[in-house]
């Protein structure tokens, strides 16, 4: 099927204000936290589902949209989510990671229990859409972990656009979490992201992030 085309007309800012803007959004994002502390205040899920229409804008491959954002505020399905998570984590923490991985870690004051998925108003867990079965054919989409990894990122800018604060968990491996919520085959869990407010005692790493010269490279 031909696919129309419309107009587009991009937002037009003049030197100075895309310079102003451009440093103002910087700032904001900078000021953004992976935070893994969180209190129970309610959050309007509306203010949720914006934030996934903002992530749902994302570009992907071939607009095939391969992603589905699913949102957990029961606390019986939260319970049984924290617990599958923190089996993983234990094992993963005992076992299965490097000595050199811990010690990297240890500076955060991270291990395998994992609080805050009871505490949060909600989990999102982000899944990838690795085909589509459409009329009994199964069909691929494309370049699946870079749109999705691209939704991400702009749900999480959208959930601190909102004042919210959020978390990118992983527990490894994540199949579980298909389990638990009864997703269909074609989906595979990418992210797990409790969202909310940061608990009133709440504190992060002092921490900074490489400077201009170390991430970008300019050809002149």
């Amino acid at each position: 099927m031909e696919q129309k085309f419309i107009p587009y007309q991009q937002k037009e800012l003049t030197a100075s204000e895309q310079l102003a803007t451009s440093k103002a959004y910087y700032e904001e994002l900078n000021r953004r936290r992976s935070v893994r502390e969180f209190s129970d205040e309610p959050v309007d899920i509306k203010v949720i589902e914006n934030a996934i229409l903002a992530g749902a804008t994302a570009p992907s491959g071939a607009h095939k949209q391969p992603w589905t954002f699913c949102v957990v505020s029961n606390a019986d399905l939260k319970a049984k989510i924290r617990a599958a998570a923190e089996t993983e984590e234990k094992q993963n923490y005992s076992t299965r990671m490097s000595d050199r991985w811990k010690e990297d870690l240890e500076p955060f004051g991270t291990n395998w229990e994992k609080p805050f998925i009871d505490i949060a108003p909600y989990i999102v867990i982000l899944f990838k859409r690795a085909f589509e079965t459409i009329d009994g054919e199964k069909r691929n989409n494309y370049y699946v972990n870079e749109s999705v990894g691209i939704a991400a990122g702009m749900f999480i800018a959208a959930i601190n656009n909102a004042g919210l604060s959020s978390l990118t968990h992983t527990p490894s491996p994540m199949n579980f979490l298909a389990k638990v919520l009864e997703r269909p085959e074609n989906e595979r869990a990418y992210l797990l992201m409790p969202v909310g407010y940061a608990a009133k005692d709440a504190e992060v790493p002092d921490i900074t992030r490489k400077k201009l010269d170390e991430v970008m490279v300019h050809y002149k």
